[in-house]
């Protein structure tokens, strides 16, 4: 064909004069003919142009006819695609050559990421970054779907970061690169290093001491709140038994207690009562291991500045006014009673000394005991026998004081005569003997325990 309009230009610029009139015009057209052929054939695209025009027209088609995958099954589904979308480059071309043999859903429909943790029910953190900008974020709920760009918008640098967490475990961060094949995400939490496995609570002679158990050494904070004070304990997870517990406290220093995880730090808030909180309560700590256990101690001591030794004063007093008819006839019946329905452990420990401020109370105690007992001889479940005027012995008292015969009820009379209200000569008997134990179990055995000894005193 350009040789044919080229032939005829050539004939009609080389006939200088042509022999009929019509034959003048017929050859201005060809000639006309002749040139606009060829302007338009400078634009007419080669083997290469037609091939990009066709590859153009083949992506278009392909995303025209990509369909997402609409299905979630009634999980959440959270959109993660940037607001401003890639710029255009040489992928858009090759995208369709892909598609020929992936699909174009596999090119050009938005991705969807299936996100499950374990436990179930994590909290998400979802960052979307391209080329190290955040371009952006949101939180969810496991199980999620995540719905990010087809491959074809998203560049070779974006990538996904997943940030997962869960109350009583260690936050975990994975990032994926979107050049990546992915469509399902299970991200494995590990439990927290430390948790809290129990909390008792001790009230006596105006003073509260709360003991924190842990299965590993503890590393706490104290921030003080206007109406009491919150112990941060660094990465530890709070059990049921120990949030069980929790509630239970209270005391005449303490109006309430709570407990919450914040992520890995569990945090122990304490309201105190209105008249404790006029006057400064001062908070004193120690820690220690419990070898036979394997368990670590906490103990925080709330004591109101404003005591000045009164209430030990107190405390010595009603020791004193114990005498030898407190610890004989139907009252042992109690201190029997309540012995066997004690688990032998707990109270072992509830009478151990452990560097806390009822330490010295066992001590006078235990000295009393030897006072009003029958030749200064106090005896013992297992059939031995200590004078406690023996400072060996004295200690030996001590430290086996849950099998000393007699010696509960006589702290059932200390605590009488240092409390006036039945329900705190209750609760400070309980801190004595079993502050392990609720309330509600404690409660319990300590009416079976007495209706034991009125049952003694009917039959006289």
């Amino acid at each position: 064909m350009w040789a044919l309009t080229g032939k005829l230009a050539r004939m009609a610029h080389g006939t200088k004069r042509s022999p009929h009139p019509g034959a003048r015009s017929e050859l201005s057209w060809l000639t006309k003919y002749a040139v606009w052929t060829r302007r338009l054939s400078s634009f007419w695209p080669g083997p290469l142009g037609f091939t990009l025009i066709g590859l153009v027209v083949l992506s278009l088609a392909c995303a025209t006819s990509s369909q997402p995958d609409p299905s979630s099954n009634g999980v959440e589904v959270i959109d993660l695609s940037p607001d401003t979308p890639k710029t255009w480059s040489a992928r858009h071309l090759t995208a369709p050559v892909l598609a020929v043999f992936r699909g174009p859903n596999y090119v050009y429909a938005p991705r969807r990421v299936e996100i499950e943790t374990t436990p179930a029910g994590g909290y998400l953190d979802l960052f979307y970054v391209r080329s190290g900008f955040q371009k952006r974020f949101e939180q969810g709920e496991a199980p999620a779907i995540v719905q990010l760009p087809s491959r074809v918008e998203a560049g070779p640098r974006d990538v996904l970061t997943i940030r997962a967490f869960a109350e009583g475990y260690q936050p975990k961060s994975v990032t994926f690169k979107l050049s990546e094949d992915f469509d399902r995400v299970a991200i494995d939490l590990e439990p927290l290093p430390n948790s809290l496995e129990a909390v008792s609570h001790r009230y006596f002679a105006g003073r509260s001491s709360v003991r924190f158990v842990t299965s590993e050494a503890l590393t706490f904070r104290v921030q003080e709140a206007d109406d009491g004070y919150a112990i941060i304990l660094n990465e530890t997870a709070y059990t049921q038994a120990a949030q069980a517990s929790m509630g239970l406290i209270e005391s005449s220093l303490i109006a309430e207690s709570y407990g919450q995880q914040l992520g890995q730090d569990l945090m122990v808030q304490f309201v105190l009562e209105q008249s404790a909180q006029d006057g400064p309560v001062e908070l004193r700590s120690r820690q220690r291991y419990d070898g036979l256990r394997d368990l670590h101690e906490l103990v925080i001591d709330f004591v109101p500045s404003s005591d000045s030794g009164a209430s030990a004063e107190r405390a010595l007093r009603a020791l004193d006014a114990i005498g030898p008819g407190d610890i004989s006839g139907c009252a042992m019946i109690f201190d029997t009673a309540l012995r066997s329905e004690l688990e032998a452990g707990e109270l072992a420990r509830a009478l151990r000394p452990q560097g806390e401020v009822t330490d010295r109370y066992h001590r006078a105690a235990m000295r009393k005991l030897s006072e009003i007992s029958v030749d200064g001889v106090i005896d013992f479940t297992d059939g031995s026998r200590l004078r406690t005027a023996d400072a060996i012995e004295l200690e030996m008292a001590i430290a086996n004081a849950s099998m000393a015969e007699g010696y509960l009820v006589l702290l059932r009379s200390f605590v009488i005569g240092l409390e006036s209200h039945a329900s705190s000569q209750q609760a400070a008997f309980k801190s004595l003997v079993a502050p392990e134990i609720s309330p509600q179990d404690f409660d319990a055995i300590w009416r079976r325990a007495h209706e034991a000894e009125r049952v003694c005193l009917a039959a006289r």
